[in-house]
């Protein structure tokens, strides 16, 4: 199984040790970003999972920042994506048995890195269980959102990556 991997700048390190972890059970593993702790903008890292696992690139994918509610809320922007934000195992196995999410998002500084591991175990480990019920969610699911312009447009995000240069982003 190939699985694209993104996060911020804020959990590079965490992204790091689940890329290993996942490539020990042997999923290939596309990394996706960013690869420092260089201040960057998390938008960016999500749509580029979303893209790896929409055009079929790849099978599924992880993303985190801080606390997993941005980046996932960037993969869900793109049509195709279903992302689910995460913090147990639970959550992580109903998000794929019900839902067929094809992203999983985790907060790296909320949740310990063996949380996330067991997270991945159970979201990886987990099938999608369709019923008529779960069929229909997600078609509605997916029909929220129809615009597909901006799918492989690398400058999408130009205008805010200047705002961001100028310093008018504070953390």
């Amino acid at each position: 199984m190939k699985v694209a991997i993104g996060c911020d700048h804020i959990v590079t390190d965490i992204k790091n040790h689940i890329k290993e972890y996942l490539e020990k059970k042997g999923f290939e593993v596309v990394d996706c970003g960013t690869y420092d702790f260089k201040r960057t903008h998390y938008p960016i890292y999500g749509k580029r999972v979303a893209e790896k696992v929409v055009s079929g690139e790849c099978d599924l994918g992880v993303v985190m920042c801080g606390t997993g509610v941005g980046i996932t809320n960037a993969v869900q922007k793109i049509k195709g994506a279903r992302c689910a934000l995460v913090g147990d195992v639970c959550a992580a196995r109903y998000a794929k048995e019900q839902l067929n999410c094809n992203v999983i998002g985790v907060g790296g500084r909320v949740s310990g890195v063996g949380m996330i591991e067991d997270i991945m175990d159970a979201y990886f480990g987990a099938e999608y269980h369709p019923t008529k019920e779960n069929e229909a969610l997600i078609e509605k699911i997916d029909g929220l959102i129809d615009r597909t312009d901006y799918i492989g447009d690398e400058h999408f995000f130009d205008e805010f990556l200047e705002k961001w240069d100028r310093g008018e982003y504070h953390d």
